[in-house]
């Protein structure tokens, strides 16, 4: 078997992740330190901020930094079996035998396959932001189509 059948191809979006992990953080520590922050009559001086008010704003902060971190879900697994793809939303598991090409086109935010049927499925976890990594994992996608397709056209066809 040749290298390329046996190789095992990852990839999940490098720069978005740290982008959303950090930005999660700060959001946490924000909401964190204006919520311990606020405390006395507000500015009209016709309420009063309360503990449980304290305690929102903190839940609110930890509630936007774990949307943040759903931009860290993007996943990609590839053999010679087939891909998997994991989105932010939903996700496939592919044979090869329905893949016609992998795209990377110029501009594009991601790459994306094309299907059999015309279909186009976007793989948001390789993505243009990450670029040799982004591209090495491409070529590596392309390798292993190839040599599956390679192998489907030298298998006898069966009447």
């Amino acid at each position: 078997m040749s290298e390329a059948v046996l190789q095992m191809v990852r990839a999940r979006p490098r720069r978005a992740t740290t982008i959303a992990r950090v930005s999660a953080v700060a959001v946490v520590v924000i909401f964190t330190a204006v919520g311990v922050g606020l405390h006395g009559k507000t500015d009209s001086g016709t309420g009063v901020f309360q503990p449980s008010d304290q305690v929102a704003l903190i839940v609110l902060g930890i509630l936007a930094a774990a949307g943040l971190l759903t931009l860290t879900r993007p996943r990609m697994e590839a053999d010679a079996r087939g891909i998997r793809v994991r989105n932010l939303i939903g996700g496939y598991e592919l044979s090869w035998d329905v893949v016609r090409s992998v795209q990377f086109g110029h501009g594009a935010p991601w790459a994306s396959l094309e299907l059999a049927d015309d279909e186009v499925v976007s793989v948001m976890a390789v993505q243009a932001a990450d670029k040799a990594y982004a591209l090495a994992a491409v070529r590596a996608l392309r390798s292993l189509l190839a040599a599956h397709q390679a192998t489907a056209d030298a298998a006898p066809v069966a009447e």
